[in-house]
């Protein structure tokens, strides 16, 4: 596809014209090949001298832009005259430290007396019979006053071991213990199992008390151990050839078979 670019065919003409192509004779509107070279350089070398040209204006403008600008700062407005501009005096503010005083709270008013209430005092003593005539015998004898009931002395609590020199046993064992427990059928049906560890207290006769589980598994199998444990019957801890009160840990296992 060719386009046109000025005279003759664009793509030929150009690349001719600088020796591209071989030379050969095209010819648009009349115009040779040497016309169109001739037409070209003469282009050229007025765009280089307007280029010239352009450059040497704009130095000049900027030469004469600087050399106004520098007049103008040197230059004095006022002819000469210079104002003097006078500060206002400042006033002085005197900063004065003000110290906080304390609150002194003040009490309370006293409260107010009760009214006083008249009481009524309609009664009448009648039939009463008051001996006038009674007389104080200083020699009298003085009846002793019976003395003040004496105060009930504190039982001291006795002591509760955890290791003595004979610890309590279950009378029967422990395979005893499961003669009073039972399984609840609740807690079967919901498959519920676990070990129970149930701390008593074995007193000096040999009767289990003060049941404390110290690890329960669910209030039904915890319930049930307690009630199992507290109808066993214990041979009593020894501690220097006397019973003693000591602490005892039982386990009860619930297990589904």
């Amino acid at each position: 596809m060719s386009r046109s670019f000025l005279v003759g065919k664009f793509l030929p003409a150009y690349g001719n014209t600088f020796g591209r192509l071989p030379e050969r004779e095209l010819t648009s509107k009349g115009l040779s090949n040497e016309a169109l070279k001739q037409r070209f350089r003469e282009r050229g070398a007025s765009y280089m001298r307007r280029r010239r040209e352009y450059l040497i204006m704009g130095q000049v403008g900027l030469i004469m832009a600087i050399a106004m600008t520098t007049g103008a700062f040197r230059v004095s407005l006022t002819g000469g005259e210079t104002l003097d501009y006078v500060m206002p005096d400042q006033e002085v503010v005197q900063m004065e430290e003000i110290i906080q005083t304390a609150q002194i709270e003040k009490p309370p008013p006293p409260p107010r007396p009760p009214i006083p209430v008249e009481v009524p005092n309609d009664e009448v003593l009648e039939d009463i019979d008051l001996d006038l005539d009674a007389s104080l015998d200083l020699n009298e004898m003085i009846v002793d006053l019976p003395p003040p009931p004496a105060e009930p002395a504190e039982e001291e609590e006795e002591e509760i071991f955890l290791i003595v020199e004979k610890m309590p046993e279950i009378i029967g064992g422990l395979s005893e213990l499961y003669k009073y427990v039972s399984y609840p059928e609740i807690a079967r049906k919901a498959k519920i199992e676990g070990t129970v560890v149930v701390q008593i207290v074995v007193t000096p006769e040999g009767t289990p008390s003060q049941p404390t589980v110290l690890r329960g598994v669910h209030e039904l199998l915890d319930k049930e151990a307690v009630q199992g444990v507290m109808q066993l019957a214990f041979k009593p801890a020894m501690q220097r050839a006397r019973a003693v009160p000591v602490y005892m840990t039982i386990p009860v296992r619930f297990e589904l078979n």
